[in-house]
């Protein structure tokens, strides 16, 4: 009888194939921890107060900070109090870079955090609720000496959170408040060197614009964007691990078509499992150094969206295949109850996303964090999805114990088989239960990484501290993933090798109860012995 790989390769080889996957485990972690630079990095910058003395203030007209061009500047409100400037006529104006630097496609995104240095004054305190209305523009150039090309335009509002720690009193007069980061923009790609961001805060007492702020006296941003040290090592894995799935997917299913019977419900999950992390892993990131992208971003959740929801899915029907009847199994209607709420929550990712990024593709100054309702909402998913996530592993937990239960019962049959059978099956039920707690271990580690991942992306909507994620965690991941579906095409691949019917009778070549077994086993066809195994007519 023919089998899958796991079943009937020798133990030394399959050492051997564990130890090299380990190996390459060990060496995806170190990749990230040694090699790797921090996949992100935070710049912080002070806004530079200009002065528009033009009246009408003309629309086509940006506001340098330095350089050969650079704007007419005042060091803080009071002087321009005591020059009799508006505060209509003053633009903030940041340059990004700082000097002497330069941009890069592979920084891949930018976010921007805004924060308001707001001192308190006993006439001109921040009233609760307190919006603040930005006029924004962001405008790009590839030459120090070029014109400025803007990008985008806005007139966006952002809710201030601010808390005064001290007495309000005259003598804390001059003190700061504390204020929450503010979202601000995000750009989905890098391929400019140079950017100018102008910001204008215009007051108007009849329409309540900008009153109830504070006295604001400085502005300032951090820009995030991700090393480029990171991008190519992100892209040089990439570009390893597509052929090396590609290339067992193909092998893979080139067997399961070579058999003479169609393929059960497991080896085509299996098989579009390889497909997802194919698609996945398809370094499409190398055109977006080349050309402007700005939906990398998007697509990129997307792809991860959708390797989520298969491989969440494959877990799910990878247990239930090994506890179901052979009446049930075989159906991926059986699963519906399991594998809806995972394609309806990825559905619900990809909508959260689109809300966002989405709509950052025409305004990249748009957030969701950026007023109330999206802000509950946002939160309320992260919560719900961390939530989600953890009873997901939990509910895999017990399906696992089911599992494990049912293989059991099933080893109640095997004193009745002669030696080298009993000894045969006792080695395929310890293969298959490692490979289960494998499995587990893989999906507590993904459930992991994506809370992590949900509450990074949102630390600086929140302004709290962040969990601090290194490269080691996600190029450790990543690899993991790509490791654990290879070994699955691999192991669950049929084999050439037979195991032989002289070697099955070997002590007691006409005991009964052996034949017997044998034909409740096997009978009906499946990927492995334990596959067939484990289901309730082998009992009977």
């Amino acid at each position: 009888m023919a089998g899958a790989i796991i079943e009937n390769m020798s133990t030394k080889k399959l050492v051997i194939v564990g130890v090299i996957l380990l190996l390459f485990q060990a060496f995806s972690f170190m990749v990230g921890g040694l090699i790797a630079p921090s996949p992100t990095t935070a710049v912080h910058y002070l806004a530079t107060k200009c002065v528009d003395a033009v009246k009408g203030h003309q629309s086509g007209r940006w506001f340098m900070p330095w350089g050969p061009n650079q704007c007419d500047k005042i060091q803080d409100f009071d002087e321009a109090m005591s020059k009799k400037i508006e505060a209509n006529d003053i633009v903030f104006a940041v340059h990004i870079p700082l000097p002497n630097k330069e941009m890069s496609p592979w920084f891949q995104f930018m976010l921007v955090i805004l924060q308001f240095d707001i001192a308190f004054k006993m006439y001109n305190q921040i009233e609760d609720g307190a919006v603040a209305t930005i006029d924004v523009g962001v405008a790009y150039r590839d030459d120090m000496l070029g014109e400025w090309t803007e990008m985008a335009h806005s007139i966006e509002r952002r809710k201030l959170s601010c808390n005064f720690t001290t007495t309000k009193t005259y003598e804390n007069e001059g003190r700061y408040y504390e204020c929450d980061l503010l979202p601000f923009m995000e750009l989905g790609n890098v391929a400019h060197k140079y950017y100018l961001l102008n910001i204008r805060l215009p007051v108007s007492e009849r329409n309540k614009i900008n009153v109830g702020i504070g006295e604001i006296k400085d502005i300032r941003l951090v820009g995030i964007h991700q090393n480029g040290g990171f991008t190519k090592v992100w892209f040089a894995m990439k570009t390893f691990l597509t052929p090396s799935i590609l290339i067992i997917l193909v092998w893979y299913w080139r067997r399961i078509t070579l058999m003479t019977r169609p393929p059960v419900l497991l080896e085509k999950v299996i098989f579009a499992l390889g497909l997802c992390m194919t698609f996945i892993n398809i370094p499409v990131e190398w055109f977006s150094v080349g050309f402007n992208w700005t939906w990398m971003l998007l697509f990129g959740d997307i792809r991860q969206g959708i390797f989520y929801a298969m491989l969440l899915s494959f877990w799910i029907i990878f247990c239930g295949e090994h506890l179901m009847d052979q009446m049930e199994r075989n159906r991926f209607s059986i699963y519906w109850k399991q594998v809806g709420p995972i394609v309806f929550g990825s559905f619900c990712l990809f909508i959260f996303d689109m809300c966002e990024r989405g709509v950052q593709l025409k305004n990249p100054f748009y957030s969701i964090w950026a007023s109330d309702v999206g802000t509950e909402l946002a939160m309320a998913f992260i919560i719900v999805a961390g939530i989600c996530a953890c009873l997901y592993f939990l509910f895999l937990c017990f399906m696992v114990f089911q599992v494990f239960r049912n293989i059991s019962g099933k080893r109640s049959s095997l004193p009745a088989m002669s030696k080298a059978r009993r000894l045969h099956y006792e080695g395929l039920i310890f293969r298959f239960k490692f490979l289960m707690l494998v499995t587990l271990t893989c999906a507590a580690m993904t459930v992991i990484f994506f809370i992590i991942s949900q509450v990074n992306e949102g630390h600086w909507h929140w302004g709290d501290y962040t969990v601090q994620v290194n490269s080691a965690f996600f190029t450790g991941i990543y690899g993991m993933w790509n490791l654990y579906v290879f070994a699955i095409m691999f192991l669950y691949a049929p084999s050439h090798k037979r195991y032989g019917d002289e070697q099955s009778r070997v002590g007691n070549p006409a005991s009964g109860e052996d034949i017997q077994l044998t034909t409740t086993i096997t009978h009906v066809d499946g990927p492995t012995e334990i596959y067939k195994m484990t289901g309730k007519a082998a009992q009977e």
